[in-house]
């Protein structure tokens, strides 16, 4: 299952430029927030981490609305890795860890 993540950082802004290309890849499901991404309690994050099997792929539009440092990328991809899916940035394509270049 293809399932995307879009993120704001402030309410006024619109998700809609996420969501679209997360669509059109074909997600099946797409946790959305308003939250900023310096703040570590973002519940939809964590709620899609624990919605992932295995064989599923974790979509977001660029990896800045995922992490926040590449310390924090690194935590939400090993909690990815554990749940046996994969991750693929649609902006940063080397982030895809489907690929040996992502992987790495």
């Amino acid at each position: 299952m293809l399932i995307g993540y879009a993120r704001v950082s402030m309410t006024g802004q619109n998700l809609e430029a996420q969501i679209e290309p997360l669509q059109a890849k074909g997600c099946d499901k797409i946790f959305q927030e308003k939250l900023t991404g310096f703040d570590r309690r973002r519940p939809q994050l964590e709620k899609m981490l624990s919605a992932l099997h295995p064989n599923d792929m974790l979509i977001v539009t660029s990896l800045d609305r995922l992490a926040r440092s590449t310390h924090d990328l690194f935590v939400i991809n090993r909690k990815v890795e554990v749940a046996e899916a994969t991750f693929r940035s649609l902006r940063e394509p080397w982030a895809d860890t489907t690929s040996s270049m992502g992987k790495f």
